[in-house]
């Protein structure tokens, strides 16, 4: 059986340390970080991706982003998702445990592949700080973000996390954040590489079915 595994870049090193620690050798099609910020233009590349495979099995490393998975119809393929809203929700194990440690810390999250994004909350208020001065970006930023306390870091593993720590500090710092070590895991991950694929985990769609609106519960 012909397995590959599509994948957002945001997730490249949590990916990599999941096959390393299962040992699979799927080929893997990466899906710019970027484009989760426009569902639409993330629908869209994904279907043209999966338009021209050819697989058994195609496992989808990524979440529903916004409903970005939404018509997405499966070629001569079984489809499978996590149910889960993004790759937050993915990287600390279900969309509740999500909900749960945001209300904890009101944390705004990220990973070193979150950090690499074409945009982010960093690359945003760059662009803002060199087109309109310190002072206006500081401002906006903090109206944008002010029902944020922490800045969460999400600890999976995958890299060393102490570089990611120093190098986040002046984000921390800029925004008024505190920051946050997270635990994380890849377990999630490598389920849906090695399988079994329940039900109230994964949204596996069969060969030429469209994805619909009743299929995108958590």
């Amino acid at each position: 059986m012909k397995t590959v595994i599509i994948a957002c870049k945001t997730l490249e090193d949590e990916l990599e340390s999941a096959v390393q620690n299962i040992g699979v050798s799927y080929p893997i099609l990466w899906l710019e970080s970027g484009l989760h910020n426009t569902p639409k233009k993330l629908n869209r590349k994904l279907q043209e991706i999966l338009d021209d495979l050819k697989a058994d099995r195609v496992l989808a490393v990524l979440g529903f982003c916004g409903n970005s998975v939404l018509g997405i119809k499966a070629g001569d393929f079984e489809l499978i998702i996590p149910r889960v809203d993004d790759c937050i929700s993915l990287l600390l194990g279900s969309v509740k445990e999500r909900a749960e440690v945001s209300r904890q810390y009101a944390a705004y999250f990220l990973t070193g592949g979150w950090l690499r994004g074409e945009r982010n909350m960093w690359t945003e208020y760059q662009y803002t700080r060199d087109r309109y001065g310190e002072e206006q970006a500081k401002y906006l930023s903090k109206m944008m973000f002010s029902h944020y306390r922490t800045l969460g870091i999400l600890d999976s593993g995958a890299v060393l996390i102490e570089p990611l720590v120093d190098e986040t500090k002046i984000i921390a710092d800029t925004l008024g954040l505190e920051q946050k070590v997270i635990p994380a895991s890849v377990a999630y991950i490598q389920l849906l590489l090695t399988g079994p694929w329940p039900e109230d985990k994964f949204l596996v769609t069969a060969p030429g079915q469209t994805i619909a609106n009743k299929d995108l519960y958590f």
